[in-house]
Protein backbone atom coordinates (compact mmCIF):
# COMPACT_ATOMS: atom_id res chain seq x y z
CA UNK A 1 0.00 0.00 0.00
CA UNK A 2 1.01 3.33 -0.75
CA UNK A 3 0.96 6.27 2.02
CA UNK A 4 1.39 9.74 1.45
CA UNK A 5 3.42 12.09 3.53
CA UNK A 6 0.75 15.02 3.86
CA UNK A 7 2.14 18.57 2.32
CA UNK A 8 5.59 17.26 1.49
CA UNK A 9 7.18 17.35 -2.05
CA UNK A 10 8.26 13.39 -1.99
CA UNK A 11 5.93 10.61 -2.24
CA UNK A 12 7.20 7.88 -0.04
CA UNK A 13 6.10 4.20 -0.93
CA UNK A 14 5.49 1.70 2.18
CA UNK A 15 5.00 -1.84 0.47
CA UNK A 16 3.82 -4.51 3.13
CA UNK A 17 5.68 -8.12 2.88
CA UNK A 18 3.85 -10.31 0.31
CA UNK A 19 2.18 -12.72 3.02
CA UNK A 20 1.22 -9.52 4.95
CA UNK A 21 -0.42 -7.82 2.00
CA UNK A 22 -2.27 -10.90 1.27
CA UNK A 23 -3.58 -11.77 4.63
CA UNK A 24 -4.65 -7.98 4.66
CA UNK A 25 -6.63 -8.49 1.29
CA UNK A 26 -8.31 -11.47 2.48
CA UNK A 27 -9.68 -10.15 5.66
CA UNK A 28 -10.98 -7.06 4.28
CA UNK A 29 -12.72 -9.09 0.96
CA UNK A 30 -13.46 -11.82 3.93
CA UNK A 31 -15.58 -9.08 6.08
CA UNK A 32 -17.10 -7.28 3.16
CA UNK A 33 -18.73 -10.13 1.43
CA UNK A 34 -19.83 -11.27 5.46
CA UNK A 35 -21.55 -7.86 5.90
CA UNK A 36 -22.90 -7.76 2.61
CA UNK A 37 -24.51 -10.89 2.46
CA UNK A 38 -26.38 -10.22 5.80
CA UNK A 39 -27.74 -6.96 4.49
CA UNK A 40 -29.04 -9.24 1.42
CA UNK A 41 -30.72 -11.01 4.05
CA UNK A 42 -32.31 -8.02 5.53
CA UNK A 43 -33.45 -6.68 2.12
CA UNK A 44 -34.78 -9.59 0.61
CA UNK A 45 -36.68 -9.70 3.89
CA UNK A 46 -37.36 -5.89 3.55
CA UNK A 47 -38.65 -6.69 -0.44
CA UNK A 48 -40.70 -10.11 0.79
CA UNK A 49 -43.01 -8.24 2.96
CA UNK A 50 -45.02 -5.42 1.67
CA UNK A 51 -45.86 -4.76 5.61
CA UNK A 52 -42.36 -2.51 5.38
CA UNK A 53 -43.02 -0.84 2.65
CA UNK A 54 -45.55 1.62 4.30
CA UNK A 55 -43.05 2.09 7.35
CA UNK A 56 -40.67 4.63 6.97
CA UNK A 57 -38.89 3.60 9.83
CA UNK A 58 -38.53 0.31 7.71
CA UNK A 59 -38.04 2.52 4.19
CA UNK A 60 -35.41 4.40 5.87
CA UNK A 61 -33.82 1.18 7.19
CA UNK A 62 -33.73 -0.12 3.61
CA UNK A 63 -31.86 3.16 2.27
CA UNK A 64 -29.34 2.58 4.89
CA UNK A 65 -28.80 -1.17 4.33
CA UNK A 66 -28.54 0.13 0.24
CA UNK A 67 -25.46 2.35 1.14
CA UNK A 68 -23.56 0.38 2.99
CA UNK A 69 -23.71 -2.34 0.43
CA UNK A 70 -22.62 -0.08 -2.42
CA UNK A 71 -20.43 1.61 0.46
CA UNK A 72 -18.79 -1.51 1.29
CA UNK A 73 -18.35 -3.23 -2.16
CA UNK A 74 -16.54 -0.03 -3.55
CA UNK A 75 -14.42 0.44 -0.45
CA UNK A 76 -13.21 -3.32 -1.12
CA UNK A 77 -12.62 -3.08 -4.40
CA UNK A 78 -10.79 0.20 -3.91
CA UNK A 79 -8.66 -1.60 -1.24
CA UNK A 80 -7.73 -4.81 -3.40
CA UNK A 81 -6.92 -2.38 -6.43
CA UNK A 82 -4.22 -0.59 -4.13
CA UNK A 83 -2.23 -3.35 -3.90
CA UNK A 84 -2.69 -5.79 -7.39
CA UNK A 85 -3.07 -2.77 -9.67
CA UNK A 86 -1.39 -0.19 -7.85
CA UNK A 87 -2.40 2.69 -10.76
CA UNK A 88 -5.68 2.75 -12.29
CA UNK A 89 -7.01 5.43 -15.28
CA UNK A 90 -7.45 8.55 -13.58
CA UNK A 91 -11.03 8.74 -14.59
CA UNK A 92 -12.01 5.30 -13.70
CA UNK A 93 -10.51 6.39 -10.00
CA UNK A 94 -12.59 9.32 -10.09
CA UNK A 95 -15.92 7.67 -10.75
CA UNK A 96 -15.31 5.24 -8.23
CA UNK A 97 -14.11 7.62 -5.50
CA UNK A 98 -16.94 10.12 -6.25
CA UNK A 99 -19.50 6.83 -5.91
CA UNK A 100 -17.91 6.16 -2.58
CA UNK A 101 -17.85 9.57 -0.67
CA UNK A 102 -21.42 9.54 -2.05
CA UNK A 103 -22.85 6.96 0.02
CA UNK A 104 -20.16 7.36 2.91
CA UNK A 105 -22.11 11.08 3.36
CA UNK A 106 -25.53 9.49 2.79
CA UNK A 107 -25.27 7.18 5.96
CA UNK A 108 -24.72 9.96 8.62
CA UNK A 109 -27.80 11.78 7.65
CA UNK A 110 -29.91 8.71 6.89
CA UNK A 111 -28.82 8.12 10.48
CA UNK A 112 -30.20 11.46 11.62
CA UNK A 113 -33.34 10.84 10.01
CA UNK A 114 -34.20 7.50 11.41
CA UNK A 115 -33.30 9.35 15.29
CA UNK A 116 -35.34 11.88 14.34
CA UNK A 117 -38.14 9.49 13.30
CA UNK A 118 -37.73 7.63 16.50
CA UNK A 119 -38.23 11.03 18.71
CA UNK A 120 -41.72 11.93 16.61
CA UNK A 121 -43.07 8.14 17.59
CA UNK A 122 -42.07 8.29 21.28
CA UNK A 123 -42.84 12.11 22.26
CA UNK A 124 -45.10 13.11 19.58
CA UNK A 125 -47.41 9.73 18.81
CA UNK A 126 -50.59 11.10 17.75
CA UNK A 127 -48.60 13.27 15.22
CA UNK A 128 -46.28 10.18 14.12
CA UNK A 129 -48.72 9.12 11.53
CA UNK A 130 -49.44 12.38 9.86
CA UNK A 131 -45.61 13.58 10.06
CA UNK A 132 -44.02 10.50 9.07
CA UNK A 133 -45.19 9.25 6.02
CA UNK A 134 -44.01 7.53 2.72
CA UNK A 135 -43.56 10.34 0.35
CA UNK A 136 -42.37 12.70 3.34
CA UNK A 137 -39.70 9.90 3.21
CA UNK A 138 -38.98 9.32 -0.42
CA UNK A 139 -38.55 13.67 0.07
CA UNK A 140 -36.53 12.91 2.54
CA UNK A 141 -34.06 10.02 1.13
CA UNK A 142 -33.98 12.72 -2.10
CA UNK A 143 -32.64 15.56 0.40
CA UNK A 144 -30.16 13.05 1.67
CA UNK A 145 -28.76 12.35 -1.50
CA UNK A 146 -29.02 15.98 -2.70
CA UNK A 147 -27.44 17.27 0.27
CA UNK A 148 -24.32 14.69 -0.82
CA UNK A 149 -24.18 15.87 -4.38
CA UNK A 150 -23.73 19.59 -3.15
CA UNK A 151 -20.76 18.39 -1.13
CA UNK A 152 -19.13 16.29 -3.84
CA UNK A 153 -20.17 17.61 -7.08
CA UNK A 154 -17.96 20.73 -6.48
CA UNK A 155 -14.84 18.61 -6.03
CA UNK A 156 -15.55 17.60 -10.05
CA UNK A 157 -16.31 20.89 -11.29
CA UNK A 158 -13.03 22.29 -9.84
CA UNK A 159 -10.69 19.74 -11.06
CA UNK A 160 -12.71 19.81 -14.58
CA UNK A 161 -11.64 23.50 -14.64
CA UNK A 162 -8.57 23.37 -13.57
CA UNK A 163 -6.39 20.14 -13.96
CA UNK A 164 -4.72 20.00 -17.48
CA UNK A 165 -5.89 17.23 -20.15
CA UNK A 166 -3.57 15.20 -20.10
CA UNK A 167 -4.19 14.68 -16.27
CA UNK A 168 -7.76 13.04 -16.91
CA UNK A 169 -5.53 10.05 -19.25
CA UNK A 170 -3.43 9.71 -16.84
CA UNK A 171 -2.72 6.62 -14.09
CA UNK A 172 -2.85 7.59 -10.28
CA UNK A 173 -2.71 5.88 -6.86
CA UNK A 174 -6.72 6.17 -6.25
CA UNK A 175 -7.05 7.95 -3.15
CA UNK A 176 -9.26 11.19 -3.23
CA UNK A 177 -6.18 13.45 -2.80
CA UNK A 178 -4.78 12.32 -5.68
CA UNK A 179 -7.54 12.76 -7.74
CA UNK A 180 -9.06 16.17 -6.24
CA UNK A 181 -5.87 17.69 -5.52
CA UNK A 182 -6.89 21.44 -5.91
CA UNK A 183 -5.70 22.59 -2.16
CA UNK A 184 -9.10 24.54 -1.84
CA UNK A 185 -11.25 21.23 -2.01
CA UNK A 186 -9.29 20.15 0.93
CA UNK A 187 -10.31 23.77 2.74
CA UNK A 188 -13.92 23.11 1.19
CA UNK A 189 -14.17 19.51 2.51
CA UNK A 190 -12.57 20.32 6.12
CA UNK A 191 -15.58 22.95 6.52
CA UNK A 192 -18.27 20.76 5.04
CA UNK A 193 -17.52 17.90 7.58
CA UNK A 194 -17.54 20.31 10.65
CA UNK A 195 -20.69 21.37 9.72
CA UNK A 196 -21.35 17.98 9.29
CA UNK A 197 -20.43 16.86 12.53
CA UNK A 198 -22.08 19.60 14.42
CA UNK A 199 -25.80 19.45 12.83
CA UNK A 200 -25.64 15.86 13.19
CA UNK A 201 -24.61 15.57 16.55
CA UNK A 202 -27.01 18.36 17.78
CA UNK A 203 -30.21 16.00 16.16
CA UNK A 204 -28.63 13.56 17.52
CA UNK A 205 -28.41 14.75 20.97
CA UNK A 206 -31.58 16.52 21.05
CA UNK A 207 -33.40 13.68 19.97
CA UNK A 208 -32.05 11.23 22.51
CA UNK A 209 -32.40 13.46 26.08
CA UNK A 210 -35.95 14.36 24.76
CA UNK A 211 -37.10 10.74 24.58
CA UNK A 212 -35.15 10.63 27.93
CA UNK A 213 -36.89 12.63 29.27
CA UNK A 214 -40.22 12.75 27.72
CA UNK A 215 -40.73 8.62 27.67
CA UNK A 216 -41.32 7.28 31.05
CA UNK A 217 -39.09 5.16 32.69
CA UNK A 218 -41.41 2.46 33.22
CA UNK A 219 -42.36 2.57 29.37
CA UNK A 220 -41.11 0.02 27.74
CA UNK A 221 -41.37 1.39 24.17
CA UNK A 222 -39.23 4.60 25.54
CA UNK A 223 -36.56 2.58 27.11
CA UNK A 224 -36.43 0.28 23.20
CA UNK A 225 -36.12 3.76 22.00
CA UNK A 226 -33.38 5.35 24.06
CA UNK A 227 -31.41 2.82 23.62
CA UNK A 228 -32.08 2.67 19.68
CA UNK A 229 -31.24 6.25 19.49
CA UNK A 230 -28.03 5.66 21.46
CA UNK A 231 -26.58 2.61 19.24
CA UNK A 232 -27.67 5.61 16.50
CA UNK A 233 -24.93 8.07 18.08
CA UNK A 234 -22.62 5.23 18.46
CA UNK A 235 -23.21 4.77 14.45
CA UNK A 236 -23.00 7.96 14.17
CA UNK A 237 -19.65 8.55 16.20
CA UNK A 238 -18.51 5.63 13.91
CA UNK A 239 -19.10 7.40 10.87
CA UNK A 240 -17.96 10.34 11.59
CA UNK A 241 -14.70 9.24 11.79
CA UNK A 242 -15.04 9.72 8.30
CA UNK A 243 -15.25 13.81 8.56
CA UNK A 244 -12.04 13.24 11.09
CA UNK A 245 -10.19 10.84 8.73
CA UNK A 246 -7.81 13.27 7.38
CA UNK A 247 -6.60 14.68 9.91
CA UNK A 248 -6.10 11.58 11.87
CA UNK A 249 -4.32 9.61 8.43
CA UNK A 250 -2.03 12.74 8.68
CA UNK A 251 -1.42 12.68 12.02
CA UNK A 252 -0.56 8.64 11.97
CA UNK A 253 1.58 9.30 8.97
CA UNK A 254 3.74 11.73 10.56
CA UNK A 255 3.75 9.84 14.21
CA UNK A 256 4.54 6.74 12.91
CA UNK A 257 5.89 7.29 9.27
CA UNK A 258 7.44 3.17 9.69
CA UNK A 259 4.05 1.87 10.30
CA UNK A 260 2.10 3.81 7.72
CA UNK A 261 0.06 0.97 6.32
CA UNK A 262 -0.66 -0.78 9.42
CA UNK A 263 -1.82 2.96 10.70
CA UNK A 264 -3.62 3.16 7.17
CA UNK A 265 -5.22 -0.55 7.51
CA UNK A 266 -6.31 0.35 11.00
CA UNK A 267 -8.29 3.42 9.56
CA UNK A 268 -9.64 2.01 6.87
CA UNK A 269 -10.91 -0.68 9.58
CA UNK A 270 -13.11 1.75 11.84
CA UNK A 271 -14.16 4.51 8.95
CA UNK A 272 -15.19 2.52 6.30
CA UNK A 273 -15.64 -1.33 7.66
CA UNK A 274 -17.03 -1.17 11.39
CA UNK A 275 -19.95 1.25 10.79
CA UNK A 276 -21.45 -0.69 8.81
CA UNK A 277 -20.84 -3.90 11.18
CA UNK A 278 -23.57 -2.73 13.25
CA UNK A 279 -26.56 -1.51 11.09
CA UNK A 280 -27.69 -5.85 11.01
CA UNK A 281 -27.44 -5.78 14.97
CA UNK A 282 -29.46 -3.23 15.28
CA UNK A 283 -32.45 -3.81 12.87
CA UNK A 284 -32.38 -7.65 12.53
CA UNK A 285 -31.51 -8.79 16.28
CA UNK A 286 -32.82 -5.87 18.28
CA UNK A 287 -35.54 -4.96 16.22
CA UNK A 288 -38.09 -7.97 17.27
CA UNK A 289 -40.79 -7.05 14.76
CA UNK A 290 -38.11 -7.23 11.50
CA UNK A 291 -36.26 -10.09 13.19
CA UNK A 292 -39.32 -12.32 13.10
CA UNK A 293 -39.89 -12.14 9.01
CA UNK A 294 -36.28 -12.02 9.18
CA UNK A 295 -36.13 -15.63 10.96
CA UNK A 296 -38.62 -16.75 8.49
CA UNK A 297 -36.06 -15.93 5.70
CA UNK A 298 -33.40 -17.37 6.95
CA UNK A 299 -35.40 -20.84 7.91
CA UNK A 300 -36.95 -21.10 4.94
CA UNK A 301 -33.48 -20.97 3.63
CA UNK A 302 -32.15 -23.73 5.82
CA UNK A 303 -34.88 -26.12 4.81
CA UNK A 304 -34.08 -25.48 0.98
CA UNK A 305 -30.63 -26.41 1.29
CA UNK A 306 -30.23 -29.48 4.68
CA UNK A 307 -27.10 -30.16 5.96
CA UNK A 308 -26.36 -33.50 4.34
Amino acid sequence: MNAQLPNASVVVEYRDPFIKAVIKNVIVVAIGLSINYINIGLMHTFCKHQIFYTNPRYILFFHLVLNDMIQVSLTVVLFVISYTLHEINMCVCATFILLAVFVTENTPLNLACMAAECYIAVCLPLQHANVCTVNRTLIFIALIWTTSMISVLPDLFVTLATEPLDFFSSRVFCLRNNVFRNPLLTRKRDITYILYLVLLWLVIFYTYFKVLYTAKMASKDGKKARKTILLHGVQVLLCMATYTRPLLKDALLRWFPQNASDSLFACYIIVHILPRSISPIIYGVRDKYFCKYLMRYVSCRSMRHPDH
